[in-house]
C-alpha cells in the first residue's frame, strides 16, 4: 500500500490568518492520525507564513507515524531539521517569495550542493527525498547525490489528467522506472487528489508515498476531514 501522509501547511494558514491559535495545527496532526493518515507532513518558509518554527518543534512529539519535513536546504532549515530529526527530509528549490513549489531540482547543476547537504542529513540518521519534475535524464544525476529518495512533482500530471490521463502520466512512469533501476524509492505530491490519485498509484509501480495537503483541506470542507482521509486510502490500498 502506498502511504498516504498529509501536508498540514494549509491548516496553519487558516490558523495565521486570524492570528490566534484556531484551528490547531498540533490537533489537526493528532487527528490526522487518529483518522488513518500514516504521514504527517509540513513545509516550513523562511517567512514563516504558515507552519512557523514553533510548530516544527511542538510536532515532533506528536507525529508518532513519520514526520517529513520539506523545504529549501537553507542553513536555518538544515540546522532545524537535524535537531528535531524526523524521519524523512524533502529537499525542494522553491524561492522564498514562491507561493508554492513549482520546480524540480537541476541536479545536474547542483549535484556537489545535494551531495553536502545530504550527506549532512544522513549522518543525523534522516533518510532524505529530492523533490524532481518527471525527467527520466536527471535520474542519473539524482543518484549521484546520495539521496535515499526522490519525489516527483505532480503538479504537470495533475493539471492535464482530464484532457489525456495516458499522456500526462507517461513521463511519470518512464521516470519512475528509471527510479528503480537505479534503487531510488518514489514518492510524490503535488495537486494530487481524490479525482486523481487513484489512476496515478495504479500506473506508477514502486509508489512508496504520497504527500498531499492543499487538495485534501479543500476536499475535507465538504466531505469532513475524517472521510476525506479514509477516502484517500481506498484509493491508495
Amino acid at each position: 500500500m502506498t502511504k498516504l501522509s498529509v501536508n498540514i501547511n494549509k491548516i496553519a494558514t487558516i490558523r495565521n490568518a486570524r492570528g490566534a491559535q484556531t484551528p490547531s495545527v498540533s490537533e489537526a496532526a493528532e487527528k490526522l492520525q487518529t483518522f488513518g493518515a500514516q504521514g504527517i507532513t509540513i513545509h516550513p518558509r523562511p517567512d514563516q507564513r504558515h507552519i512557523t518554527r514553533k510548530d516544527v518543534y511542538d510536532l515532533k512529539p506528536l507525529v508518532y507515524t513519520e514526520f517529513n519535513i520539506e523545504g529549501n536546504p537553507e542553513r536555518f532549515f538544515i540546522d532545524m531539521v537535524k535537531e528535531v530529526k524526523p524521519e524523512q527530509v524533502t529537499l525542494v528549490p522553491d524561492l522564498p517569495d514562491a507561493i508554492t513549489s513549482n520546480q524540480g531540482w537541476d541536479c545536474r547543476k547542483h549535484k556537489d550542493f545535494l551531495t553536502e547537504v545530504i550527506q549532512e542529513f544522513k549522518n543525523a540518521g534522516i533518510r532524505t527525498s529530492i523533490f524532481l519534475d518527471p525527467d527520466p535524464q536527471m535520474l542519473e544525476a539524482a543518484y549521484a547525490t546520495g539521496t535515499d529518495r526522490i519525489e516527483l512533482y505532480t503538479e504537470a500530471y495533475a493539471s492535464g489528467y482530464s484532457k489525456n490521463r495516458e499522456a500526462a502520466i507517461a513521463p511519470y512512469l518512464e521516470t519512475a522506472l528509471r527510479a528503480k533501476e537505479f534503487g531510488l524509492g518514489l514518492n510524490a505530491g503535488h495537486d494530487l487528489s481524490l479525482e486523481n490519485v487513484k489512476y496515478f498509484k495504479q500506473t506508477i509501480p514502486g509508489l512508496l508515498e504520497v504527500s498531499i495537503g492543499h487538495a485534501l483541506i479543500s476536499e475535507a470542507l465538504y466531505l469532513g476531514l475524517e472521510n476525506t482521509v479514509q477516502a484517500y486510502l481506498k484509493r491508495l490500498a
